[in-house]
């Protein structure tokens, strides 16, 4: 399956949920910037809910689309990418202190997009288990921490982030062209073996 174009893309539910967490992010940037900490706080709860919620509405009602996986990708990427600014114009403190971990993250997440775009020439689209466990930690980590709570949570969500992105990566040299929705490295291999 090819993953580079939205050509059977249609509005429902789950990619309206997609669309306004890339709508999120200019607004996010800006209440970041403003050190609207409350606001900011408001704003990516409920983009990190349109995130747990889009894939599960979309597998629920039976609307789940190729169109759909690579316009929640691009949103995913567009959040997470917007995410060390508004912390650091939040929590500079934060990320001076977790400096090791957030630059470990950093390039684990960029990483897997570099190696899949050098082998297939586009973005992947993978929404592995372990990817949308670590979305889910991460997130919450951040969460606690822009709310002034403990760090040990974001160095665990990183830590299991590290390990996801770095199963991409073996993913993409797995396969012989990209391909939406892989669950694991495992599925991919048994796949191959069949």
């Amino acid at each position: 399956m090819s993953v580079q174009t939205l050509d059977d893309f249609r509005w429902n539910v789950p990619n309206a949920l997609s669309a306004l967490r890339l709508a999120f992010v200019p607004s996010l940037l800006w209440v970041a910037w403003l050190g609207e900490a409350r606001l900011f706080l408001a704003f990516v709860s409920v983009a990190l809910a349109s995130d747990v919620l889009d894939g599960w509405v979309a597998r629920a009602t039976g609307e789940a689309s190729e169109a759909g996986c690579v316009l929640d990708s691009r949103a995913d990427l567009a959040l997470w990418l917007a995410m060390p600014l508004c912390t650091w114009w939040l929590r500079p403190d934060f990320v001076t202190g977790e400096l090791r971990w957030v630059a470990l993250l950093g390039v684990a997440f960029i990483l897997p997009m570099a190696v899949a775009r050098l082998k297939f020439r586009a973005l992947t689209s993978y929404h592995t288990w372990g990817a949308k466990l670590s979305s889910v930690l991460v997130g919450g980590a951040l969460l606690i921490a822009w709310a002034g709570g403990p760090i040990w949570p974001f160095r665990i969500a990183a830590a299991i982030a590290v390990v996801a992105l770095l199963e991409e990566i073996a993913i993409t040299a797995v396969l012989a062209q990209p391909a939406v929705n892989v669950k694991t490295l495992w599925h991919v291999v048994q796949e191959r073996l069949r």
